[in-house]
């Protein structure tokens, strides 16, 4: 068998430029159907969360509380597929600095998003329905979670053979980028506590979330504060309702904080419990981030609405590159209320219907699965509705009744710029982490080149 790094550097010399954007976006879903040299190792991931965490007990509490978090396959993606998400990334961002678009956004939002802190912001997640027909952005969240477990699980994946082994280590140096994407996050965090005006060292974070202990992704906190403690920041894990304010300071019981990692979905920090947290914000006691402003910017749902109209981007003064860019990226979004309500509910098979502030797809139907009932509840405002944008698939593996998975993918941001890119894989409506086989999935960009080695090796293995 031909050595597939050969193979593969000689079809990136040989390939030639009309078509190949398209011919690249189906030969990765092509590999996304077919492709089944690499996946996930349990053991490579039991060993790589004990090197991480130090706690023999944390690999037995993700099987526990998270079953299906890790995906048994990587998700493949072009490099034309990768650009175009991340020319989208970069259109909105640049929308979004407009002091028109942002004195709309905050006039919309609660008072409190009004504080202007100098933070912006960590793990903004972008989400993405990408096929090889179409690419969607589905949504913006200001809480993105995942991001250390998907550095984990890049460094458990395992290839069918040597061949490919040396492929992936070659094209796709996943675990080197992991060590680099952790290095990222905590000088995001630095970054946080500068960009927040504070000249002294930064000494102590709190990881906060409503009963942080019982939430799906405890495991992920832990994981957050052995790399903040390894970074020389003390690291508590708290409920806001820990927390208090004295003498311009906030605290957790004895323990002074200087930042806050948010994680609690209260976007706007309207909870009585949090009341201590709320005043820290407004006072600037401390630098508490992902914060108000940053969701109201960004998360809020209406703001698609924005950003897929042409009249809208217009008044904003985009210019005329970039609406083309959000227009081709952004599935078409409206508000619903009562003077497009007819037509909605007359075009609903083709849209999907998601809360202002909702999260988790909690409370977001597809058009077609919707009952009168659920119809009111729509019309009785806060929706807004989406254009529906197929997801990828994922073939898990080969047989005669091979599992297809739905994906998406959510590429990291801070600062306008990707940090990491990963996939969720899922059956159902929606991504639900309930899924045998599903979960995070590594992204694998495969060169152009690539791609007919790695099926022809795959396809050779299976069939030994």
């Amino acid at each position: 068998m031909t050595d597939p790094i050969d193979a593969c550097m000689a079809g990136a010399a040989s390939s030639g430029t009309a078509g190949r954007e398209g011919l690249a976006w189906l030969a990765s879903e092509r590999l996304n159907a077919e492709c089944f040299c690499m996946g996930l190792d349990r053991e490579a991931l039991r060993a790589a969360i004990h090197a991480r965490a130090g706690d023999d007990g944390l690999p037995a509490l993700l099987e526990e509380r998270c079953p299906y978090v890790f995906a048994s396959r990587p998700v493949f993606v072009s490099p034309a597929q990768r650009a175009r998400m991340f020319a989208l990334v970069e259109a909105i961002e640049s929308v979004i600095a407009l002091p028109a678009y942002q004195e709309m956004a905050l006039a919309r939002a609660p008072a409190i998003a009004r504080h202007r802190p100098g933070a912006r912001g960590v793990f903004f997640g972008y989400d993405f329905h990408v096929t090889s027909t179409a690419l969607g952005l589905i949504e913006i969240n200001t809480n993105a979670g995942g991001a250390m477990l998907n550095a984990l699980l890049a460094r458990a994946q395992r290839a069918c053979c040597p061949p490919i082994e040396r492929l992936f280590e070659s094209v796709f140096p996943l675990m080197a980028t992991a060590d680099a994407f952790e290095a990222r996050i905590a000088a995001m965090f630095r970054s946080e506590w500068t960009l927040a005006g504070r000249k002294e060292p930064l000494r102590t974070i709190a990881i906060v979330d409503e009963q942080p202990q019982s939430q799906y992704l405890y495991p992920e906190f832990l994981l957050f504060r052995q790399l903040f403690e390894a970074n020389g920041w003390t690291t508590v894990i708290a409920d806001p309702a820990e927390l208090s304010l004295r003498d311009g300071r906030l605290h957790c019981g004895e323990q002074v904080i200087d930042l806050v990692y948010n994680r609690l979905t209260d976007f706007y920090l309207e909870a009585e419990a949090g009341a201590a947290l709320r005043e820290a914000w407004l006072q600037d006691a401390a630098v508490i981030t992902p914060h108000p402003h940053a969701h109201a910017l960004y998360a809020d749902k209406r703001n698609l609405a924005v950003l897929s109209d042409p009249v809208q981007l217009q008044q904003l003064g985009v210019p005329a590159s970039t609406q083309a860019v959000l227009l081709a990226g952004i599935p078409r979004t409206e508000i619903v209320d009562p003077a497009n309500a007819e037509r909605l509910w007359a075009e609903r098979k083709r849209l999907f219907f998601k809360p202002f502030a909702g999260y988790g797809s909690r409370a977001a139907y597809r058009g077609d699965k919707i009952t009168q009932r659920v119809w009111q509840e729509i019309l009785a405002g806060g929706y807004i509705a989406q254009a529906l944008v197929a997801p990828g698939e994922r073939t898990l593996s080969a047989g005669e009744t091979p599992q297809a998975l739905k994906f998406d993918l959510r590429s990291y941001v801070y600062e306008g710029r990707s940090q990491w890119l990963a996939a969720r894989l899922y059956q159902g409506q929606t991504t639900n982490f309930r899924t045998p086989g599903g979960g995070f999935a590594p992204v694998y960009e495969v060169p152009e080149g690539c791609m007919d080695t790695m099926l022809e090796t795959s396809l050779q293995r299976l069939a030994e």
